[in-house]
């Protein structure tokens, strides 16, 4: 193999692509902070706030292909969305290589903490909030407390990625927390939890012959696939609710326009559509597509609202 077919079978075992959710989420929580504050953004605060949650992510991407590997050799149905890069799988790159890299990002990560930290403009207790993001992101499957395997790696992605990283946007911005961050958080946490469950499907017999213990392992598809389901219903039901609690409404009916969408992949579970292998990489697509899309609208909402 060449030296660029390594590089690039490395870039792919690190899942480049997927850090564009952590760019939208941090950027909603820090554009969150302006429309409360009326202030400008503090870029320098910013990018190592950023950096903090790209290298954090980045780090967990490799991790999770190191320690889940066998849990991936298993796996005979694996999707574009799930089931590990398969880069390791195919042998292309060496294991401790991605090791290495987790261990190298999750330094990274570390060192920016400790920059932002540093900065006299920084709020006080962004180094902890930091290192909870950190900390949490190399648990998920990682020892010692490897989370995904004790029943825990569902409710960790949802409270990181979609609570966490906005959180801390919005914290290194304001140096403090308003209601309109955790009302704009909460669907997005219900489609992460939607899109986890969709997406643990195909997974589901490899999982559980490495003992993950995921939520569609322990109650099973249909459970699944209904958990999934109403968690989609929640997340559009809920923005009215939302609005009612604070939520600007620019944020709320921009989010709303996702949901026949949501409705039309709640009702494809529900009807049992999962049941069919076909269907896992459309449905694990779609669910990727809603959470993407409904925080691209929560962030053009944020936007448009100042």
């Amino acid at each position: 193999m060449s030296d660029v077919a390594r590089l690039g079978a490395f870039l792919k075992l690190g899942r480049p692509h997927f850090l564009v959710g952590g760019v939208l989420l941090f950027g909603l929580g820090s554009a969150l902070a302006t429309l409360q504050s009326r202030a400008g953004i503090n870029w320098e605060r910013y990018v190592w706030g950023q950096a903090i949650i790209t290298a954090a992510q980045w780090m967990t991407h490799y991790s999770n292909d190191y320690f889940d590997l066998d849990a991936d050799r298993a796996n005979a149905t694996p999707t574009r969305w799930s089931g590990g890069s398969r880069v390791l799988v195919s042998g292309l790159v060496e294991p401790r290589a991605a090791l290495g890299a987790s261990i190298l990002l999750g330094a990274a990560a570390l060192l920016a903490a400790a920059v932002l930290a540093a900065r006299a403009d920084s709020p006080r207790c962004v180094l902890p909030l930091s290192l909870l993001i950190i900390g949490l992101s190399w648990s998920y499957s990682a020892p010692p407390l490897r989370l995904l395997r004790r029943g825990l790696g569902e409710l960790t992605t949802a409270l990181v990625v979609t609570l966490l990283t906005p959180l801390l946007g919005f914290y290194v911005q304001s140096g403090g927390l308003e209601p309109p961050l955790f009302l704009a958080c909460f669907p997005l946490c219900c489609l992460q939890l939607a899109m986890l469950l969709t997406i643990e499907l195909p997974d589901a017999a490899g999982d559980r012959m490495q003992g993950k213990r995921t939520l569609v392992v322990r109650r099973g598809a249909e459970w699944g696939a209904r958990g999934a389901a109403a968690s989609l219903g929640v997340a559009f039901g809920s923005l009215p609710i939302l609005f009612w609690l604070g939520l600007p409404g620019r944020i709320a009916l921009l989010a709303a326009l996702l949901a026949p969408l949501g409705i039309w992949q709640a009702f494809r579970l529900l009807r049992g559509a999962h049941r069919d292998p076909d269907n896992w990489e459309g449905l694990a697509l779609c669910s990727v597509v809603l959470i993407a899309s409904t925080t691209v609208a929560e962030l053009i909402g944020a936007v448009l609202a100042r």
